[in-house]
Order: structure tokens, then C-alpha cells, then sequence
């Protein structure tokens, strides 16, 4: 008896809506990027020009159908379609490492704002950032182990970010 292959078969419609469903997604989140990530993105003019309709609609029932119009050009090509896809992808990795970015700068400031890990932190900050202000780390450091003074944590995290971004 003949082996049962499956790519022998034609897709069946409900794969056909879901692999259609996924498309639509992938253009919703082409839609939602902010103006600087979309800006970004290279698609053919086409497919350029309808995404910026389906920015600019107001509607949600229109939008909605400027949407899956575009999925349907989306659609079309593979080639765009792999190409939009591991776009989104990138632009994604690179939001995860700002986030976990951020999240390591939270903690160091929790650190130096705390009496008792202050030290270790400090160092590591300088070993980090040798070019940060000593000073006036420290002053607002102390200031927060102090007085409870959520401004001087808050401007700790500023200076953290600053020095960090820069480099």
C-alpha cells in the first residue's frame, strides 16, 4: 500500500482561513508600528501605499476592510510575505532587548538606592559607565536612603539611561 503523504493533498479550507488569519495579523501589526519602526520597513510600493491608507483610516469597520485588502496583497507574494515577516521579527528583537534594557537599568538604581547594596552597585555602575558623575550619584543616592526622596530615584534612573543610551 501507497504511504499517506500529506503534501500530496490540497490544504483544506479550514487551514486555508487560518494561514489567511495569520496574514491579516501580520498586516495589523504593520499598521499598529509606531511612525519611526514603520518608516523602517521596506515594501514594495503597493503594498506601502495601502498600509499607509489603512493608517490613516478612521473607521473601524473601514479599517477593518482596508486591512484585509491589504492582507489579500500581503498574500499574493511569498516573497513579501517572508520579507515582512522577518522584518517584524527584527524590529521585535530589538524592542525585547530595549526592554530588557530598561529593566537592568531599574535594577541597578534600586540597588545604589538601597543602604545595603549601595557599594556593590556603585562599583558595578563605574565599571559600566567610568564617565558617569560620581558626585552626583552618590548625593542622590543618599538622599533617597535618607529622605525617601522619589525625585532623586527618579533622577538616578535618568542619568543611568542617559550614560547607557549614549554609548
Amino acid at each position: 500500500m501507497d504511504e499517506f503523504v500529506e503534501d500530496d493533498l490540497p490544504l483544506s479550507r479550514t487551514k486555508k482561513k487560518q494561514e489567511a488569519k495569520q496574514v491579516e495579523q501580520i498586516a495589523e501589526q504593520l499598521v499598529s508600528l509606531p511612525d519611526k519602526q514603520f518608516s523602517q520597513i521596506d515594501l514594495p510600493a503597493i503594498v506601502a501605499q495601502e498600509a499607509e491608507l489603512a493608517r490613516a483610516t478612521k473607521g473601524r469597520g473601514s479599517q477593518r476592510r482596508q486591512l484585509k485588502h491589504l492582507a489579500g496583497l500581503i498574500r499574493k507574494s511569498e516573497d513579501v510575505l517572508e520579507a515582512l515577516t522577518r522584518q517584524l521579527e527584527s524590529l521585535d528583537q530589538v524592542t525585547r532587548g530595549d526592554k530588557k534594557q530598561f529593566h537592568q537599568l531599574e535594577k541597578l538604581r534600586d540597588r545604589l538606592c538601597d543602604a545595603d547594596s549601595f557599594t556593590a552597585a556603585f562599583d558595578e555602575m563605574l565599571e559600566l559607565a567610568p564617565e558617569i558623575d560620581r558626585k552626583a550619584i552618590s548625593r542622590l543616592s543618599r538622599s533617597v536612603q535618607q529622605h525617601d526622596d522619589r525625585r532623586a530615584s527618579r533622577e538616578i534612573f535618568r542619568r543611568l539611561r542617559d550614560e547607557f543610551t549614549e554609548q
